[in-house]
């Protein structure tokens, strides 16, 4: 026992290297954990320490069949387990090629992509006269929003929110909030603007969207249902109508990058 005290006090001091490589490490094996959490490569995981116990065992025992068997399987075990999780080998590389340091080289372009399906979605729903709200979070969340809604946490295309605002589906009333280029929730509730200097012909949802601007930096885009005429809402004030051309440049405007990290900003 002193001899193996000893051993740990002459060990070389732990410099900030150590300290990066066990934090990559610790992040790598976490994502892994949290990556394979529900699927079948849980069993697959478990069996492999079962066996990878069992060798040192076997070594210790000693129990040279085992250990002459595990030994000479290990390497066909390597292959067959890459044939048959093939799809969850792709989806953990798709899952770490999106991890925080990776999606800063993609911010643009997925808020690009957003951009186009928001006017997209109203473009459609202004021809049909389908009533539409879609509050877009910028950088005050809106999670008692969300809250108060549906939750969805779907990908954003426009065919899910044309879907959503059309009349028979039971998520047609109240907001979509679109939260990192998802949707959040939809049925949302939004606060009502209590404004004497608005016009008396702005509806329920333009006061919504004006409310919500009210209380958050967050930008909303209303359809109407009676004249189909697309508007934005922003700090507390409306622009309309807009063109899709004008909607989508007014809405470019929101998201810049700044001093190196993503701001979501609005320019008039």
């Amino acid at each position: 026992m002193p001899e193996f005290l000893g051993s740990l006090l002459r060990r070389p001091p732990v410099g900030w290297w150590d300290l990066l490589d066990i934090a990559i490490v610790s992040l790598v094996i976490y994502e892994f954990l949290k990556l394979i959490r529900g699927t079948r490569a849980v069993q697959m995981a478990a069996g492999s320490l079962l066996i990878v116990a069992l060798f040192y065992v076997s070594r210790l025992a000693p129990l040279q069949t085992v250990n002459w068997l595990i030994r000479n399987i290990l390497v066909y075990v390597a292959f067959a387990a890459i044939v048959i999780f093939q799809g969850d080998i792709r989806r953990a590389l798709a899952h770490f090629g999106q991890a925080p340091f990776f999606r800063y080289f993609n911010r643009q372009e997925a808020a690009d992509e957003t951009i186009e399906e928001v006017v997209v979605a109203a473009t459609m729903l202004a021809s049909q006269k389908v009533g539409a709200i879609f509050a877009i979070e910028r950088e005050i969340g809106l999670r008692n929003y969300i809250e108060s809604g549906i939750p969805l946490d779907a990908t954003l295309t426009y065919d899910l929110l044309v879907t959503i605002f059309q009349p028979k589906s039971p998520l047609h009333d109240g907001a979509v909030i679109l939260q990192e280029s998802r949707v959040a929730a939809a049925a949302c509730f939004l606060p009502l603007t209590v404004n004497p200097r608005l016009s008396r012909d702005l509806g329920t949802r333009h006061r919504a969207a004006i409310g919500l601007t009210e209380e958050s930096d967050a930008a909303a885009v209303v359809v109407s249902e009676e004249t189909g005429q697309i508007s934005l809402a922003l700090n507390g004030e409306i622009e309309r109508p807009l063109s899709a051309d004008a909607l989508r440049d007014r809405l470019r405007r929101l998201v810049t990058v700044r001093r190196g990290r993503a701001r979501t900003v609005y320019e008039t």
